[in-house]
């Protein structure tokens, strides 16, 4: 270790633990939201919120909860839907390898499980979409299982309480958090305290200005001992931001419009989009040749470009893209391909579509009318 690498903090003794747990719990009962999912300790519904979630802000996921169970009550009825359905709801969650993995995991616990989740934490971590966190979350707050959690919201709370001053996601940020995670587990009430931890770093423990005097558990946390909170946790190097130039194929016969599902390989894997393709960074404008060519090989028809229809600029994770949509004319050929299909523009509504699809397909609807 070198001279100026403060030493790892250590995990505090029993009786501070005792204390944080005492306080989150007595905190958790007042405090603690009344969210759809906590209203029952159904493992699918507890199962379907916690992959939700991922990634995703609380008030954003409630009314998507709310959908998606009303339509799919129990894992028989998940299993047994389409899915393009199922990423239909899902569709402005993003992330939707999720909604995917969520869908056959379901497949898997009725072929496998006789429709019944799981409650053993390696099979329930086997599934499709289900790690050790989201395992360890699921059957604690479900069954009160005795098992520790780490996500975003407990790395910032774990790390503010240790003044934990590493890189929470390297591999000894790792080992040291899930060891803390776990020496807080009580004898009962494990997903109550799970979930109170999540909810402190959510609603109060926050990445920016956290609201310290609130906190009740603010006199145990060392980063507020030493005024280091808004240091704590350490960020990794951002990523770079990628420009990228795509362009969008509108292909039009008679009244309806060409679509084509991504492969597994794809960024939209599973959804509906206008045929796209890559260009040039930077370029400001697309050849008809540039057209004709990448219709053909996506697609396998022949077209007759006929004008720019609008562009657009939206980000996905590490790309900032600029999707430039053309209008053209269907000629003749088709792949034999079962991830094309003709729709007129009002009936896209029915189909799973990435931002930029849904956009492009509604601008399409609207010069129908």
């Amino acid at each position: 270790m070198s001279m100026g690498t403060p030493p790892p903090p250590e995990i505090p003794d029993s009786r501070w633990r005792q204390s944080l747990r005492r306080r989150l719990l007595t905190w958790f009962g007042v405090h603690g939201r009344d969210l759809p999912w906590r209203r029952t300790r159904i493992l699918y519904h507890v199962w379907v919120s916690e992959i939700m979630l991922q990634q995703t802000q609380v008030a954003t996921v409630v009314p998507y909860f709310q959908r998606f169970i009303s339509r799919f009550p129990d894992i028989s009825s998940l299993a047994a839907a389409k899915e393009d359905e199922v990423l239909r709801l899902w569709e402005g969650l993003g992330y939707y390898r999720r909604a995917r993995n969520l869908h056959r995991a379901a497949q898997q616990i009725v072929q496998d499980h006789n429709a019944q989740f799981p409650e053993d934490f390696s099979v329930a971590r086997s599934l499709p979409g289900i790690g050790r966190y989201t395992a360890g979350a699921i059957l604690s707050i479900a069954l009160d299982q005795k098992l520790p959690i780490l996500e975003a919201n407990t790395v910032r709370v774990f790390s503010r309480l240790l003044a934990f001053r590493g890189i929470p996601t390297e591999k000894h940020g790792q080992q040291l958090l899930w060891s803390f995670s776990e020496s807080l587990l009580p004898r009962q009430r494990v997903g109550d305290l799970n979930q109170a931890l999540m909810e402190l770093g959510s609603e109060v423990c926050t990445p920016r200005v956290p609201s310290c005097a609130s906190c009740p558990v603010h006199m145990l946390c060392a980063a507020y001992r030493q005024g280091t909170q808004a240091l704590i946790p350490a960020k990794k190097p951002r990523t770079a931001i990628e420009n990228v130039t795509e362009a969008a194929i509108v292909i039009q016969r008679g009244t309806r419009v060409l679509l084509r599902r991504h492969s597994d390989q794809e960024r939209w894997a599973g959804l509906w989009d206008f045929p796209r393709f890559a260009t040039n960074p930077g370029q400001t404008a697309v050849s008809n040749q540039e057209l004709i060519d990448n219709a053909h090989q996506l697609t396998g028809m022949k077209i007759d470009p006929s004008q720019h229809l609008t562009t657009m600029q939206h980000g996905v994770t590490r790309f900032r893209i600029t999707l430039q949509c053309h209008l053209a004319h269907y000629v003749s050929g088709r792949k034999q391909d079962d991830h094309l299909c003709w729709r007129a523009p009002d009936e896209l509504e029915q189909l799973p579509l990435n931002v930029t699809g849904r956009k492009i397909g509604r601008l399409l609807a609207d010069r129908t009318k």
